[in-house]
């Protein structure tokens, strides 16, 4: 499994999110069309799609973990799906309390929300168009806010007296007191100075303080792409194109995980070749398709791969990690030679984070590679790079090391 990547699906109940999460993951998920059928988070593994680099050497990788489908590569990630959030959730409203603490350990979230207006503010089914999604994209920015100020709060003056009399430095006992939260010293030192509060006297700091401390510091550690599901429904186009206006500082890509979920399980089952994020997919020959096969796949190639290009579900994972955290997939290889000793070629790949140097990939790779660094090779121009080279996306690099 890729690293300590972990990615987050959030909103409301009956949006789709069990089905996003199914059709990324195609495993067993309950889904239902009444609040709550989510109790518990439902983990499996997700990819991330690349192009197959081996491929540029007249080669095709063999993957230790992931797959490759033609000419492209997919790397495994940890996908979770708690369940359905609803208004209050930070005050326990719906056992809020504990599908808010499943989100401790995420990188990045998916807020998954209905584009087509047809799930109200409870999660409950509405008229198509009845409901205006963007009160979703308010609504859980507050509650995950609120849950960061709740974590915040919790004895805060005998916090900030504490390290007054200890003569602690507030960032790092702050960074300390929310490392669950991915919390870093320098993401607080930011914050701080983004909102210019003194660091010496952080028992001066008033309640509006802290919540913008907690905005802040939940959309460092919780960066957020939101899916727009049910896009080939009526109203979703002009609802999506009016959100982006909105709410400018969000990604917003538009989705059908019921599309992409049919044509994944379609694959599994050997009725059609498919690869996830393509405009098209074809019936494999030999296939007998039913009368509701033909029609559901027939709706799927016009209503929307033909009408929006892909079902957007690989689009939104990829977005999420390589866009929003601005990760990259990089390589591990010989410079003569891509195989490894059993003959597998690029069987690696590491998701390093961004600004990422040669060294970094060293230690990712084993923590004497990192010790006893003498220089990389990159495998594609032969040349030689020191430890503070910086890393690009689908780079190849070989490590070459002393004893």
């Amino acid at each position: 499994m890729n690293g300590f990547m972990l990615v987050g699906i959030v909103g409301k109940p009956n949006v789709g999110k069990s089905t996003f999460f199914k059709a990324a993951t195609l495993a067993e998920a309950e889904i239902a069309n009444y609040p709550f059928v989510t109790i518990k988070p439902n983990e499996g593994v997700a990819y991330l799609k690349v192009p197959d680099v081996a491929k540029e050497f007249g080669k095709t990788s063999n993957p230790r973990s992931g797959y490759v489908l033609k000419q492209f590569r997919f790397i495994p990630f940890k996908l979770i799906d708690v369940a359905g959030l609803v208004p209050g959730a930070h005050e326990g409203k719906g056992m809020g309390n504990q599908f808010l603490d499943d989100l401790r350990q995420a990188d990045v979230l998916i807020h998954v929300i209905d584009l087509s207006g047809s799930t109200n503010e409870k999660g409950e089914s509405a008229a198509l168009g009845s409901y205006d999604p963007a009160e979703d994209v308010k609504f859980l920015e507050t509650e995950l806010d609120l849950w960061y100020l709740g974590i915040l709060n919790k004895g805060w003056q005998k916090f900030a007296r504490t390290v007054i009399q200890e003569k602690q430095d507030i960032c790092i006992a702050l960074a300390l007191q929310l490392s669950g939260l991915h919390v870093t010293e320098n993401m607080v030192i930011e914050a701080i100075e983004e909102l210019q509060l003194n660091k010496e006297k952080p028992h001066y700091w008033q309640e509006e303080n802290l919540k913008s401390l907690a905005a802040l510091l939940r959309k460092k550690t919780k960066p957020m792409i939101i899916a727009g599901n049910k896009m080939d429904l009526p109203p979703a186009s002009e609802k999506l194109q009016s959100l982006k206006q909105q709410f400018p500082n969000y990604v917003f890509i538009g989705c059908s995980a019921e599309g992409e979920l049919a044509l994944r399980e379609a694959s599994k089952a050997a009725l059609i070749e498919y690869i996830p994020g393509e405009n098209n997919f074809t019936i494999l020959k030999e296939v007998n398709l039913n009368e509701k096969q033909k029609q559901a796949l027939s709706f799927i190639k016009t209503a929307i791969l033909g009408r929006f290009g892909q079902t957007g579900v690989q689009q939104i994972l990829n977005a999420a990690v390589f866009e929003l955290l601005r990760y990259m997939a990089v390589f591990p290889g010989g410079a003569n030679k891509l195989e490894d000793k059993d003959g597998h070629t690029l069987p690696d790949c590491f998701l390093m984070p961004p600004e990422s140097t040669a060294l970094d990939f060293a230690y990712k790779i084993h923590t004497d590679l990192g010790q006893n660094f003498i220089r990389a090779i990159d495998v594609r121009t032969k040349r030689a790079v020191g430890k503070d080279h910086p890393l690009k996306q689908l780079d190849i690099f070989e490590i070459v090391a002393g004893r």
